[in-house]
């Protein structure tokens, strides 16, 4: 995690130093006004909250809330996007979330660093005033994309007045949270799984990163007929492409140009295994003689999809010479 702390007085820099002791795992930089001259401080400029607003997954303020607002104001762009930005006082009594209190973490945030400095965490969030379930922060803490921001925006307004249904893909373990019931239609309602079904007249889906995706190819298949093979088995499945972990193949394709641009261009991160460890993954699997003798096993996307996944979706589907296999990693659902 990357944070920038500002602090404007010495009162200010000693509390930054504290909080950067809390956040030792983290990449911190701290900066002071020029005036201060505090060691280990790099001087504020004006033009360095547009460029740790950018680039920093948290920026923390120690002094008023007025100055925090100001400086960020014209650099805010969305819920989704924004830094999580707290503000602290130099006498850390309290720590008080301004911006991203889900999604970027700043609620989370202020907790840690309340408990540790034995300050207040001054939370003003409705679902969590309430002891609601937020979707947005939940959906950031177990890395799950947001089918729709706006349907997420609803879903924390309904969940405030009534309870709001979910369908799970995978086993709850332990209780609900406050606002949920498990429950199969409705007109507002939330699915955690990776298929794109929309059992509600409204549904948020939460989709955890747990699709693997086996390909096999031709030496020198286009990037364009791996992307369409994908999508094509993705669909007829109605499989989410939003939770493809990565893709997986023999290492004799770890060279191939179009397979690797594919990748690239869908921020999905590519794992190649020999043929002896695909060989060793247990199972059946459709095995073709032809594969065997160019590569060294039969088949090689329902075993690449199947090496450390917990069940085979879609078996080995051939689309203009692309083989493409689906396979599901364990996963549960914990609101804990």
């Amino acid at each position: 995690m990357k944070i920038a702390i500002f602090a404007y007085s010495h009162g200010g820099c000693a509390a930054a130093r504290r909080v950067r002791a809390v956040l030792a795992e983290a990449e911190t930089v701290c900066y002071a006004v020029p005036r201060l001259e505090e060691a280990g401080f790099l001087p504020l400029a004006k033009d360095i909250y547009r460029e740790r607003f950018s680039s920093m997954d948290a920026l923390i303020f120690i002094g008023a809330c007025g100055i925090a607002v100001r400086e960020i104001a014209p650099y805010l762009v969305s819920k989704k996007n924004d830094p999580a930005v707290l503000c602290i006082d130099e006498k850390m009594q309290f720590v008080i979330p301004l911006l991203s209190g889900h999604i970027g973490g700043a609620n989370d945030l202020s907790r840690r660093l309340a408990g540790a400095l034995g300050a207040a965490a001054v939370i003003t969030t409705a679902t969590d005033v309430n002891g609601k379930f937020a979707a947005d922060a939940w959906a950031a803490k177990n890395e799950c994309a947001i089918s729709s921001m706006l349907l997420a925006k609803k879903v924390a307004a309904e969940i405030l007045e009534r309870d709001v249904p979910l369908v799970s893909d995978f086993p709850i373990k332990g209780a609900l949270p406050g606002g949920i019931v498990e429950k199969t239609q409705g007109a507002l309602g939330i699915v955690i799984g990776y298929c794109m079904k929309e059992p509600f007249a409204e549904t948020l889906r939460l989709t955890p990163r747990v699709l693997r995706v086996g390909i096999g190819c031709r030496r020198g298949t286009s990037q364009e007929t791996i992307e369409a093979a994908v999508a094509a088995v993705l669909s007829a499945h109605q499989l989410d492409p939003s939770a493809v972990k990565g893709v997986y193949s023999i290492d004799l394709k770890q060279q191939e140009a179009g397979l690797l641009a594919a990748c690239a261009k869908h921020n999905w991160p590519t794992v190649f295994y020999t043929a002896e460890e695909l060989r060793s993954v247990p199972g059946e699997f459709t095995d073709s003689p032809f594969v065997q003798e160019m590569t060294g096993v039969g088949n090689v996307c329902e075993r690449a999809a199947m090496r450390g996944a917990e069940k085979l979706l879609v078996k080995k589907t051939a689309v203009d010479g692309v083989t493409v296999a689906v396979a599901a990693e364990h996963w549960e659902v914990s609101f804990g």
